[in-house]
């Protein structure tokens, strides 16, 4: 069995718009559930959220993003009662992120929803953890839950990322807790009720730099792509043909062996580059010195001998770029009801025994 077959027989109703619902019905239904998508009769608002150049006589990149291989129909839930009820007698996961009052307002309360289907698997995302009323966007998280103040290069303004981090994060989080509610289910036969925030699901996402913080009351700042421990990690180099990349050089081997590829071999027996730590105090004449040497450099002419010899480094990609390595390893899909392309969501494989 593939991991695109593990859901058949599972039938998802998706009321969630936007980004974080929308792509945990996507993943569902690139495994192989039945995911239906109900939209208002004006249609979820993304459909018109276009970039610059796009062809608007199609549905926007946006919504493709996280709406593909699902069954997508209009409902009205002031005036469609039965109808949807008729969808949800035998769902067994629904996926909402109603405003607060919205469930009231449309007889979707958690009682209302289980006396048409008791053991359903109920899933909602919201916003804020605690103050449910307020308006909640990816950026206005970004902002709160601290990623805007760390992300940056050092004494730059405070900046957002550029997906919307906080919508995928949240989205993951509620895929996790379907999960354990369907093995719930399968052992006790019992619908459960799963809810994530944005906000929570931002700050389980802060790892070291929420621990730096309640170890020593330590602040952390934005420092751009330099690691605070490790040098050179982070630091970007440009050869001679505008290629870019950035090192994340880990050992002394590999900075020896990086410093030989670019012609300074002495460079890793100097006392003020010969370990990690004097590196990091010394790290802006250090960068300086590499940089003058990839001046001399094509890309061609280097990338292969740091492969070569297991030097860590990251091509900078244009999106472009990225996706015809996407299109390589198998990354891209056609969507099973419109044969639009789409990068899968579902990014693990498993061999079953």
């Amino acid at each position: 069995m593939s991991t695109e077959q593990f859901f058949v027989g599972l039938k998802v109703i998706d009321l969630s718009t936007v980004l974080a619902g929308p792509s945990v019905g996507s993943f569902f239904a690139e495994m192989g559930a039945e995911v239906i998508k109900l939209e208002s009769p004006q249609g979820d608002v993304t459909k018109t959220w276009f970039a610059n150049g796009e062809n608007k006589e199609e549905l926007s990149a946006y919504y493709r993003a996280v709406n593909h291989n699902k069954v997508v129909a209009q409902i009205d839930l002031n005036s469609e009662r039965e109808k949807l009820s008729e969808y949800l007698k035998d769902a067994d996961v629904l996926l909402t992120n109603f405003k607060e009052g919205d469930d009231i307002k449309f007889q979707l309360t958690e009682a209302h929803i289980r006396s048409i289907q008791p053991n359903i698997i109920i899933a909602k995302i919201q916003g804020f953890e605690k103050d449910t009323q307020r308006v909640a966007y990816d950026v206005v998280l970004q902002a709160e839950t601290g990623f805007m103040a760390i992300n940056g290069e050092k004494d730059s303004n405070p900046l957002k990322m550029p997906v919307a981090l906080m919508d995928v994060l949240a989205a993951h989080q509620l895929k996790e807790g379907i999960l354990c509610a369907l093995l719930h289910k399968a052992t006790t036969g019992k619908g459960s009720t799963v809810s994530c925030s944005l906000e929570m699901a931002g700050m389980a996402s802060l790892m070291n730099q929420a621990s730096i913080y309640l170890k020593s009351q330590i602040v952390p700042k934005s420092s751009g792509s330099l690691h605070p421990t490790i040098c050179p990690y982070g630091e970007i180099i440009r050869f001679k043909d505008d290629v870019q990349i950035v090192l994340a050089i880990g050992s002394n081997r590999q900075f020896a062996d990086l410093c030989l590829i670019l012609g300074l071999p002495e460079l890793a027996a100097d006392v003020q580059f010969e370990n990690n730590a004097v590196r990091v105090t010394n790290r802006m004449s250090l960068i300086k010195m590499l940089q003058q040497a990839a001046d001399h450099f094509n890309s061609f002419n280097i990338l292969p001998s740091l492969l070569q010899r297991n030097v860590p480094f990251g091509q900078i990609k244009t999106m472009d770029e990225v996706m015809e390595q996407a299109y390589k390893i198998g990354a891209i899909k056609n969507d099973t009801v419109t044969a639009t392309p789409y990068v899968k969501s579902v990014a693990f494989d498993i061999q079953y025994i």
